[in-house]
């Protein structure tokens, strides 16, 4: 049977890490939509890849559990690529915290799970969870080692708490890396390894949502005075993930790869950062 790999989210990140990490194995392309699930494994399958199509709602147990059983059944699971999720001028704070923060701690419990010896998982996070405040400790350990099915209950996590989408995927993608650090240690008993990456604004359907936005003055800015000066590709994800997920990154679990051009610098060092701005206007 050929090795299996799993993409969750046809969009043009998961696209572009599948190509990179694919040859030789069978893809298993889910999404929440049939026709996005569709129409991107038309594209691969163009390009010379076997791809089998699933659908599915990360958001819930059974349909991802129904996933990893489907996988499962193909072959021996070697690769795990998660890039599914919504952005926060796409939904509501409640919608990105099951989607984005329960969705994501279900993938890494099931197909943490299911992984072959040998395998290894990546996440696509995001930048934001960089520029979030720090947490206290018993905020992450509980973002880290909470049972998936009770998150959504933890205090600071509840809707009277949580009332800003950009709040809330800030949230999720921290607990995203959080999440992924301690999974690392329960797939290395497996023989397998995960990390996150966290890209910046890369060009993709989702990323024009949000500089057309109404966050989207504020996303022109970043990438204006990052020290990179541009966006950055789908395909330069797909080159980290093949790194973590290939043979010359078999060192790497548990970690999470920043790649924003410089944004998250220049946030906390630089002229995106609002403390500097503050600092020269008084001066």
């Amino acid at each position: 049977m050929k090795e299996v790999v799993v993409l969750i989210g046809a969009g043009s990140i998961g696209q572009a890490v599948a190509r990179r990490v694919s040859a030789g194995r069978k893809i298993l392309l889910a999404d929440l939509k049939k026709e996005n699930a569709d129409r991107a494994a038309e594209v691969l399958l163009g390009a010379g890849f076997e791809v089998e199509t699933g659908t599915v709602d990360v958001s819930k147990r059974e349909s991802v559990q129904a996933l990893a059983e489907q996988a499962a059944a193909l072959g021996p699971i070697t690769r795990v690529v998660h890039a599914a999720g919504v952005s926060p001028s796409q939904a509501s704070p409640e919608t990105i915290l099951h989607v984005d923060l329960y969705g994501t701690a279900l993938v890494l419990e099931e197909f943490g799970n299911q992984i072959a010896a040998g395998g290894s998982g990546v996440v696509i996070a995001s930048q934001s969870g960089h520029r979030l405040g720090a947490l206290s400790e018993e905020q992450n350990q509980a973002l880290a080692l909470t049972p998936a099915d009770d998150l959504l209950q933890l205090a600071f996590l509840r809707a009277d708490q949580v009332k800003d989408s950009l709040h809330a995927y800030q949230l999720s993608k921290r607990a995203n890396a959080l999440r992924v650090m301690a999974e690392a240690v329960r797939w290395g008993k497996r023989g397998a390894r995960v990390n996150t990456i966290s890209p910046g604004i890369i060009f993709t359907p989702l990323a024009r949502d949000e500089l057309t936005g109404p966050r989207g003055e504020g996303y022109r800015r970043m990438l204006d005075l990052s020290p990179a000066g541009r966006g950055g590709t789908p395909d330069e994800v797909g080159a980290i993930a093949a790194l973590l997920m290939g043979p010359e990154g078999t060192f790497f679990t548990g970690s999470d790869i920043l790649m924003d051009g410089g944004v998250t610098a220049s946030f906390f060092f630089g002229e995106l950062a609002p403390s500097e701005k503050t600092k020269k206007a008084e001066s």
